[in-house]
């Protein structure tokens, strides 16, 4: 690929093959170890503890969409893109207060089971169905062309098809053996890997132009977190836009949530998504300011994207290379085992199961790995055609605008509405893809929409437009569809009794509450946002 190719000594080739061989084994051996029910295999036995659901939840979005997508996102659009990820704490704590309760009392394996009991059984498989093909060609697609471009861009011998496939095969591996047990302890080890590594590019990066002032040597439209209106990439006005994203990704999507339905109880659930909001603000530094630092070394890279393994390699001395490939391996490998984990979660416990309430545990865990191997071995085809969209950020956000507010509206009624009704969830999730997918190609894919006119809407504020009027669609039908409220709604729906009983117990010891770590970390999101302003 052009002057982009970059090379591994031996030492470091040695240390990414030990890393693979470490994960693989530790997959056999927790396959060994857990018992033979499902929930074992799907939910850990339900019994995380908030440090690994933390850990584990961060290691699970920092995948290629991160380390290559952030950091390609930053050199190209400067630090606004931070957006992404300060939001995202915010939503996390909103989710560990307001929605986790709901979702722990209900017992649920997915989230699509969640629409089911406050809803009905419709809204349930269509968005199961949704979150499948969502997961497969975003999220794990997105992962596997991120490896596959670093990996291909390495070893010369290989394409990016080839790399794909191999990483598909690799995560496939300890993910069919060991299910979701050993795909968040190898994502703890995983996240500290990133941590460290992307620190060390910040730090080696900062010495290389000449100390913390450098940073800034850049266009002004690059220096700022928050974007005047005519922006394209962020503008000012797109932030709610953005925050459904994180609505969606932290708290909707099967693929991220997951670790919280395995928590051991409410208190280490909520503290795990705190935590992960806290792991979340020093992106800045680990992969945002990284991106300025590659664009004034490296201002006519091919590919925004090719920024963190052009600083890895020129940067890191022979060996440190190495850890640095095993991290960016790590953040692949977070996010495909985390996909596959929750989409054959989806397909066992949304389809095969309801159909088939005799099964035996043990041929439930066994479609489960199979759909894993599909799953992956789809992803690992079609994942190289990313690269015809641009950037693999762009891709990742503009998709998703247009096709998930709709769902976040549908959680959001769900959860504060009791009289809302299944009819209203079915209706608005229909719309939502009826409307989103056909808008996102016509606006985004092929120009349609420029090209006959209509008005030029960013994508983020389509978001919010589509969230609203999802709502408003939502409210309408269930009003005119007034149905007998449902049988344990009141369990599911967050009520003013239980705001009270938040804020008067906050227990003992008083420093494990998650309402003083939500509040600490708000104000720390908070000082951030001043900070880049």
């Amino acid at each position: 690929m052009g002057e982009a190719q970059f090379e591994l000594h031996l030492i470091d080739s040695l240390i990414v093959v030990v890393y693979f061989v470490g994960i693989i084994a530790h997959g056999v051996y927790v396959s060994k170890k857990r018992g033979g029910e499902s929930d074992d295999y799907f939910l850990a036995g339900r019994n995380l503890g908030w440090f690994v659901i933390g850990f584990s939840l961060f290691a699970s979005n920092m995948s290629g969409s991160s380390f290559v997508g952030l950091m390609g996102g930053a050199y190209e659009n400067g630090i606004a893109i931070y957006n992404y990820e300060w939001t995202a704490a915010i939503v996390l704590i909103l989710f560990a207060i307001f929605i986790l309760p709901s979702y722990l009392r209900a017992k649920i394996a997915t989230t699509p089971e969640f629409l089911e009991l406050r809803f009905d059984v419709r809204s349930r498989k269509a968005y199961s169905i949704f979150t499948i093909l969502a997961v497969m060609l975003i999220d794990v697609a997105g992962a596997l062309y991120a490896g596959g471009l670093v990996i291909a861009n390495t070893f010369s011998f290989l394409n990016i098809w080839t790399a794909a496939a191999i990483l598909a095969l690799i995560a496939g591996i300890y993910t069919v053996l060991g299910g979701l047990a050993a795909v968040v302890v190898t994502d703890t080890v995983q996240s500290i890997l990133l941590i460290l590594g992307g620190l060390l590019i910040f730090w080696l990066g900062l010495q290389e132009i000449g100390g913390w002032s450098e940073i800034w040597n850049v266009e002004e439209s690059k220096q700022h977190l928050i974007l005047p209106r005519e922006n394209d990439f962020t503008p000012w006005h797109g932030l709610w836009g953005v925050t459904l994203l994180s609505f969606y990704l932290w708290t909707m999507n099967q693929f991220v949530a997951q670790r919280t339905l395995a928590a051991k109880d409410l208190k280490n659930g909520r503290l795990g998504a705190v935590f992960a909001g806290f792991l979340k603000l020093p992106n800045i530094f680990i992969m945002i300011i990284p991106g300025l630092i590659a664009l004034q070394l490296y201002p006519d890279l091919e590919t925004p994207d090719l920024a963190f393994p052009k600083l890895a390699f020129e940067l890191m001395p022979i060996g440190i290379r190495g850890i640095i490939m095993a991290a960016l391996i790590a953040a692949i490998m977070s996010s495909v085992d985390s996909a596959a984990t929750a989409l054959s979660s989806l397909v066992v416990k949304d389809f095969v199961q309801p159909m088939n309430p005799e099964m035996s545990e043990r041929r439930l865990v066994i479609i489960g790995q199979i759909a894993t191997g599909g799953f992956l071995a789809f992803a690992a085809v079609y994942a190289p055609f990313i690269g015809s969209f641009g950037t693999l950020f762009g891709y990742f956000q503009s998709s998703l605008s247009y096709i998930v507010p709709t769902i976040v509206a549908t959680y959001m009624v769900g959860l504060g509405v009791t009289w809302a009704n299944g009819t209203g969830a079915f209706w608005t999730i229909i719309f939502g893809l009826a409307v989103g997918i056909p808008t996102f190609i016509l606006k985004e894919v092929t120009g349609v929409w420029d090209g006959i006119g209509l008005p030029d809407i960013h994508y983020t504020v389509m978001g919010t437009i589509l969230f609203f009027v999802g709502i408003a669609l939502n409210l309408g039908i269930s009003a005119a569809t007034r149905q007998p409220k449902k049988e344990g709604v009141d369990e599911l729906v967050w009520s003013s009794a239980e705001a009270r009983e938040l804020l008067t117990k906050v227990g003992t010891p008083v420093y494990t509450s998650p309402l003083l770590w939500g509040l600490v970390l708000l104000i720390a999101t908070t000082g951030m946002v001043i900070w880049l302003w």
